[in-house]
């Protein structure tokens, strides 16, 4: 998926993730811990034009890249969920 195609969903079986941070150091530090628990392709970064850093994760929502955390085994939904206000 090119990073300003918010429309297309990856393949089945992936996600896309998206971090913005201040600093690179900061998004990569957050990427690294998702991929304890998913494999994924490589990272991509972007700057962000009012300064930071965005960047973007394919992960294979099918394979685990560790044994699996007990907490992402048995977590619930949030009854938080819904789309936040700066998102499509």
């Amino acid at each position: 998926m090119h990073p300003t195609d918010a429309t297309a969903p990856p393949s089945a079986g992936h996600a896309e993730i998206r971090i913005v941070a201040a600093t690179p150091e900061a998004a990569r530090a957050v990427a690294q811990v998702i991929r304890r628990a998913f494999a994924g392709t490589e990272q991509r970064s972007y700057p962000v034009p009012e300064g930071g850093t965005r960047l973007h994760l394919t992960i294979d929502t099918a394979a685990d890249a560790e044994p699996a955390l007990s907490w992402l085994a048995s977590s619930r939904p949030s009854s938080r969920t819904g789309t936040h206000a700066d998102e499509v």
